[in-house]
């Protein structure tokens, strides 16, 4: 599945927060090694060099397109550097004090088990922070994965998309920490988002949700399935006098291994 820079950050003030309010719960003083894990374009792995200044950090990602715009990054920061790599085969060094993962985990399945393994090999003190969606139910995918199952599209969407199982509840990753042996904080935020324009819903979930139905659609069937995905929407988030209100929740935890 090829990804969009652009659409991708074409939200980027709304999308960004939940990244901020997480990496606010971490209290590293000068970590070693800080990796981000699904670091996308990069812009946001960045910040990560600007507040441990002089630490190596390094940004993981599966896409070539997005590691492509994260590349020019490096040219203005010494510290950071980026791999090409599955995040679910990645393992944390011996000097990884700091592990970030924002709004990647629920693409992966098994993620938790795989949150298990990296919680087992961090060094004692080291931090863990994640961010996942918390909106697998809510009408944006609800809607989506009725139509991908309709007996219009179910012959050439079947298996493509994942429901709420794709994410656990702020109390599952609470519950990983803490086994872990670390001081842990689990909550969620569901932010009330104003978005502008036609059709709003149906831009914001271009950049990431939808994108699994898009690469199994050729491009005469992937308009179609929009148009009808689009009209849905509508009825689900009728615009208002200030645009389009679009409730966002996100799932977050934080925690430090004992030691």
């Amino acid at each position: 599945m090829k990804w969009d820079p652009a659409k991708y950050v074409q939200f980027g003030d709304y999308r960004n927060r939940p990244f901020f309010d997480l990496t606010a719960r971490i209290h590293a003083d000068r970590p070693m090694q800080v990796v981000d894990l699904g670091c996308g374009p990069g812009n946001l792995t960045a910040t990560l060099a600007e507040r441990w200044p002089g630490t190596r950090v390094l940004g993981v990602d599966s896409s070539a397109e997005m590691l492509a715009k994260a590349a020019a990054l490096v040219e203005e920061e010494a510290s950071l550097e980026f791999e090409q790599a599955d995040i679910a085969g990645w393992m944390p060094g011996p000097n990884t004090d700091v592990v970030v993962s924002n709004a990647a985990l629920q693409w992966v399945p098994g993620h938790q088990d795989m949150m298990r393994r990296w919680l087992e090999v961090l060094r004692p003190g080291a931090w863990f922070a994640m961010q996942v969606p918390g909106n697998f139910n809510a009408p944006s995918h609800s809607l989506m994965r009725d139509l991908a199952g309709s007996d219009r599209w179910a012959g050439k969407l079947g298996g493509v998309l994942r429901g709420g199982e794709a994410v656990g509840e702020p109390a599952d990753y609470l519950g990983i920490l803490l086994n872990a042996g670390c001081a842990a904080d689990a909550w969620e935020t569901t932010y009330q988002q104003v978005l502008p324009g036609p059709d709003p819903v149906l831009e914001w979930v271009r950049g990431t949700a939808l994108r699994p139905v898009m690469a199994a659609l050729d491009d005469d069937d992937a308009k179609r399935f929009e148009t009808e995905y689009a009209a849905a929407l509508r009825d689900a988030y009728p615009r208002g006098t200030h645009g389009t209100v679009f409730p966002f929740r996100r799932i977050f935890a934080v925690g430090r291994k004992a030691g």
